[in-house]
């Protein structure tokens, strides 16, 4: 029997590939940029605008970690401003998503552009970002910077301090990612977040990642399902790798009055299962600010 596994990919949802999220960001270059070489161009791109059927990538745009190499084979079907996310490993949610486009024209967010490229051999997921990088500056013609901007938030904190829910566990006290996963291990892989159906509703989870990451994954399951929409800032103060699971309902999913086990939303699954709460507050974040974008030539 097929078995769906569902992804978000920069806010689409797709099944049997893969998982978004917030990525830190600071003053200047991020380390994972440096990491990754500063800049980086595909070898060859071509764009073109796509209405017809979306078609899934070659790998998941997503900002977390997660990465199956196209071998060099580059090929995507999503619209400029989750072009832009994927660039900037950000997972950005509605409210902040409308103040980095105040200046962008309004297709950034409606029309697709199919982008077919060739990269380099072996390049790693960090390396793709900066051929988009690349990619927008040259093609799209975009400018941008990064701005401090006090902003509405949902502040993640522990319930109890220093105590996360019975199914958040550090990623120390379960199987290595270099180990094979067994049965019982979910998901089989790490740094990547996967959900399936379950039970009614949906059983989600990823291994070996941050609680910022955790914070971001939460808040864009909570804006699918109209709980959140937010930015979520983790302020937990737990540090280091961890590994998760969470059955809740699926984005969209309401209450069955008839049903004879109740799933729980996604705030009350947090709440229950990983110990974890979000807290509307003001705070200042930096935030991608695109100044400039123009629609590309097709070729």
């Amino acid at each position: 029997m097929y078995r769906a596994d569902y992804w978000l990919v920069c806010g689409v949802l797709i099944s049997a590939f893969t998982w978004p999220l917030r990525a830190q960001r600071a003053e200047g270059m991020p380390a994972w940029q440096k990491a990754a070489g500063g800049s980086m161009q595909f070898e060859v791109a071509s764009i073109r605008e796509d209405k017809g059927s979306f078609e899934p990538p070659s790998f998941a745009l997503s900002a977390d970690d997660w990465f199956s190499d196209p071998n060099g084979r580059f090929h995507a079907d999503f619209t400029a401003s989750a072009y832009i996310m994927f660039a900037y490993k950000l997972w950005v949610p509605a409210e902040e998503l409308d103040v980095m486009l105040a200046n962008a024209p309004a297709w950034v967010k409606t029309v697709r552009f199919k982008i077919e490229a060739t990269a380099p051999l072996h390049a790693t997921k960090d390396q793709y970002r900066l051929m988009m990088q690349s990619l927008l500056a040259e093609r799209f013609g975009m400018k941008a910077h990064f701005e401090d901007r006090e902003m509405p938030v949902l502040e993640m904190t522990l319930l109890k301090a220093g105590q996360p829910g019975p199914k958040l566990t550090p990623h120390s006290q379960g199987p290595s990612c270099d180990e094979k996963a067994s049965a019982d291990t979910f998901p089989a892989v790490c740094f990547g977040y996967i959900a399936r159906p379950k039970d009614g509703g949906w059983f989600a989870g990823s291994r070996a990642t941050t609680m910022s990451q955790i914070g971001n994954f939460l808040g864009s399951i909570g804006e699918l399902s109209g709980e959140t929409g937010r930015p979520v800032v983790d302020k937990t103060g737990l540090t280091g790798q961890w590994d998760f699971t969470l059955w809740s309902q699926a984005p969209g999913q309401k209450a069955d009055p008839n049903a004879t086990q109740q799933v729980p939303t996604i705030l009350e699954a947090m709440h229950d299962q990983l110990g974890l709460k979000l807290k509307s507050a003001r705070d200042t974040i930096p935030v991608l600010i695109v100044d400039h974008i123009d629609r590309p030539s097709e070729n």
